[in-house]
């Protein structure tokens, strides 16, 4: 089979490599739709500790089940599957309390183990997520995204309601919050994105302000989602948020970031981090998806896994108007 490894800082290639089998408790899955995720190209730079080439990435796929392990259940064949890719251990407190995103022993499909960048992919059963007939299986490589914004825009809404968020960076994972905010019920949401092409499409799937900076859009926000991850838009988040308002960080660009921390004791500002999404949040993601009620509009053309270097030296480039670049095999 063909397959997409990335072996070291800024170098992919396609190998030809025997293709797996299925595990017990696994099936074996033909990808047919897998995005490159934001996250990867910071991998594929060199500046993600949790990536060790040489490594089949893809965490964000879909596709059908082929062949199964032992002990799976017979339905599982030939279905059209998304993957959830955060294999938990099932016995934690965290897994028992439905958080299987914080499971102590959690490993990610595409980090620990290879992804959806190859024409197959083992994939344990408790990852499969059943698609309806007929869904496009690029919405299905959609839904692990917009599961981020599901469960952030959750965890931020547990710290108090919000009429004014805001979401800094449209690039996926804020457009993904941007579409979960809305479907949440916050009534006003802006996008915060210097790229104007960005900027535009963020506009036309519902936002209602968009501005180049964080100055543009003012403060006195209820929620400010950071989906950016540098260390200027971690203060910028902090500065909007209104006093007793709360601050969501789910962008992974920089580790280490001073923060203002006068004014976010004085002003009781809440600050909560956001990794991944529970089993819940990926089932709601993928309704709301297969539904039509969120989405990123026009889908791009799926490229083949050959392209893949090139299209991982594009993105690395800078950000474009593409939102979500596919791979398939």
């Amino acid at each position: 089979m063909k397959a997409l490894v990335w072996t070291g800082a800024g170098q992919m290639r396609v190998e030809e490599q025997e293709p797996p089998r299925p595990e017990p408790g696994a099936v074996l899955v033909r990808s047919r739709a897998a995005g490159i995720c934001g996250s990867e190209i910071e991998g594929y730079l060199g500046r993600m500790a949790n990536r060790t080439p040489p490594l089949v990435m893809g965490h964000e796929f879909a596709g059908e089940v082929v062949e199964l392990g032992a002990g799976v259940d017979a339905r599982w064949r030939g279905k059209k599957v998304a993957i959830n890719p955060v294999v938990s251990c099932g016995e934690c407190r965290a897994c028992g309390a439905g958080d299987t995103n914080l499971c102590e022993k959690r490993a990610l499909i595409g980090i620990a183990f290879p992804g959806g960048f190859a024409e197959y992919v083992n994939v344990p059963a408790a990852s499969l997520y059943e698609l309806p007939e007929g869904t496009d299986p690029r919405v299905g490589a959609l839904v692990e995204p917009m599961a981020n914004g599901v469960h952030a825009v959750k965890l931020g809404l547990a710290l108090g309601p919000a009429e004014r968020a805001a979401v800094i960076g449209g690039g996926m994972i804020g457009l993904a919050c941007l579409q979960a905010a809305l479907a949440q019920g916050v009534e006003t949401v802006d996008v915060i994105e210097p790229h104007q092409g960005r900027r535009e499409h963020a506009r036309g799937l519902g936002a209602h302000g968009v501005h180049a900076s964080s100055a543009d859009a003012g403060g006195g926000f209820d929620l400010v989602l950071d989906a950016a991850g540098a260390a200027s838009t971690r203060q910028e988040a902090v500065e909007m948020t209104r006093n007793g308002g709360a601050c969501v960080f789910i962008g992974l660009h920089e580790d280490s970031t001073p923060l203002a921390w006068h004014r976010v004791i004085r002003s009781q500002v809440a600050i909560r981090g956001t990794f991944a999404y529970s089993r819940d949040d990926f089932q709601v993601a993928l309704d709301q998806l297969t539904a039509g009620r969120t989405g990123i509009g026009e889908l791009s053309e799926p490229r083949p896994l050959e392209a893949g270097p090139e299209a991982f030296a594009e993105l690395a480039s800078g950000p474009s108007r593409t939102v979500k670049v596919f791979l398939t095999s």
